[in-house]
């Protein structure tokens, strides 16, 4: 049955087409994009009515080819392949803790595959005034989904972070739980995840904490046009002592090829600070963000 399901098509696609159109068919396929095959497809069925079926039965052999295709790389492929992601490099205005502004940097790695996808986040904030250190923030974040479903997946979570003027010198996060991609769609995503958490935080007074707690996580993506995009990225670890709420709104813009300009706005909410430090600090970014 699949066998005649392939050769239908492909017997569909031999029929009589009228030789521009083919050649149109021919060079859109030629040009590997998905899109504008469509849009030949669609034009070359209008031109050509009496062979419909045979343009549609060609684009779709087409399409069948490279999805397998596709797949086959993605099965034969070693674990140092299939990484994508972008390096960011830019300055910050801080207000709360500390007023300064500062130089920041962060490397965002994602490898997806069928049934798995790591998320892997490196991020650093430093600054000097007068040769004293007034900022100095360090993050790093490794996530991994297995696939259940479409849209539903199971993740782990592992994060360290340090930032003394917050109050604490490490702090470390782990957590398992579910995930689901509530919106998936080329223009749009929405990733939701819920489960329990531990962490251990270490303070600068020497004090340590540590505690059970349930971690939320909300990560949206919405592309505006093709050269711009709107992100919202939302955490929260909640606790019975300190509970910590963070977010990221991000404006990118493409510039040239695999550049792109980034303005940012965080909030880290901390409901009970050590002494001294304030509960909520903001900071503004932007930043040149390389793709690759």
């Amino acid at each position: 049955m699949r066998a005649l399901l392939i050769l239908v098509p492909l017997l569909l696609a031999n029929a009589d087409i009228p030789p521009q159109i083919r050649t149109m068919l021919d060079a859109a396929i030629a040009g590997g994009n998905p899109s504008e095959v469509a849009i030949v497809e669609k034009y070359a069925r209008n031109a050509a009515p009496d062979s419909a079926d045979a343009i549609s039965a060609l684009a779709d052999s087409w399409r069948h080819e490279r999805e397998e295709k596709r797949l086959a790389q993605i099965r034969n492929a070693g674990p140092l392949q299939l990484w994508t992601g972008n390096a960011e490099i830019g300055g910050y205005l801080t207000t709360g803790n500390t007023e300064n502004i500062g130089v920041t940097g962060a490397l965002n790695l994602t490898r997806e595959s069928l049934d798995w996808r790591h998320k892997l986040r490196l991020a650093a904030d430093y600054q000097e005034s007068l040769g004293l250190v007034s900022r100095e923030r360090y993050v790093a974040a490794y996530e991994p989904n297995y696939k259940f479903s479409d849209r539903g997946y199971v993740y782990g979570a592992a994060q360290y972070e340090s930032d003394r003027f917050l109050g604490y010198d490490t702090r470390i996060s782990a957590s398992l739980g579910a995930g689901y991609s509530a919106i998936k769609a080329p223009g749009a995503t929405l990733n939701l995840e819920l489960g329990p958490a531990y962490r251990r935080t270490d303070f600068t007074d020497s004090s340590h904490e540590s505690a059970f707690a349930a971690r939320g996580s909300l990560d949206f993506g919405w592309k505006l046009s093709n050269a711009i995009s709107l992100t919202q990225a939302a955490s929260a670890y909640v606790q019975q002592y300190n509970s910590t709420v963070t977010g990221t709104t991000a404006l990118n813009a493409k510039l040239i090829g695999p550049l792109a300009a980034k303005i940012s706005y965080s909030v880290q909410y901390e409901s009970m600070p050590p002494i001294g430090r304030v509960g909520t600090d903001t900071t503004s970014r932007a930043s040149l963000v390389y793709s690759f």
